[in-house]
C-alpha cells in the first residue's frame, strides 16, 4: 500500500506540481489551507505532512502546534515549505516540531530526498 502524504499549501501551484510530481509513489492528498488540512486530519493519519508557513487564518507555525498537541498525530513527521528564507522561520519550525525546513521555490528532487528520510529515515541512502 502507498504511503499517504498531506500537502497544504495555499499556491495552487505548489499543489498541483506535487500531486503530479509524486503522485507514482505516493498517495498526495491536498488542501488549500491549514483549516482543511485540519479537518481531513480528524479522521485520517498520514504518513508525512508538508505545510507551507504563510496562510491565511492559520499560518504554517500553528498548523505545528496543533498537529504536535494532537495524540495520534504526536511523531507525524512534517516538512515546512516557506518563501521566506530566514534563519529564524527555520528555527522557529524546528522548535515547534517540524522535521525539515525547505525554501521556495524549492528543487523537487530534495524534496524528495526530504521525503525519502522522513519516510524511511535509517534505510533513506543509496549508499551507506
Amino acid at each position: 500500500m502507498k504511503q499517504k502524504i498531506l500537502v497544504i499549501d495555499d499556491e495552487y501551484s505548489i499543489r498541483l506540481l506535487l500531486e503530479n510530481y509524486y503522485g507514482r509513489d505516493y498517495v498526495v492528498i491536498s488542501k488549500a489551507n491549514s483549516e482543511e488540512g485540519l479537518i481531513w486530519l480528524e479522521k485520517n493519519i498520514p504518513d508525512l505532512i508538508i505545510c507551507d508557513i504563510q496562510m491565511p487564518k492559520i499560518d504554517g507555525y500553528e498548523f505545528i502546534e496543533r498537529v504536535r498537541a494532537s495524540g495520534y498525530l504526536k511523531h507525524t513527521p512534517i516538512i515546512m515549505l516557506s518563501g521566506e528564507e530566514s534563519s529564524d522561520s527555520r528555527v522557529k519550525c524546528y522548535r515547534l516540531g517540524a522535521q525539515d525546513f525547505l525554501v521556495k521555490p524549492f528543487n523537487v528532487l530534495e524534496l524528495e530526498e526530504l521525503i525519502k528520510k522522513n519516510l524511511f529515515p535509517i534505510h533513506y541512502a543509496i549508499h551507506w
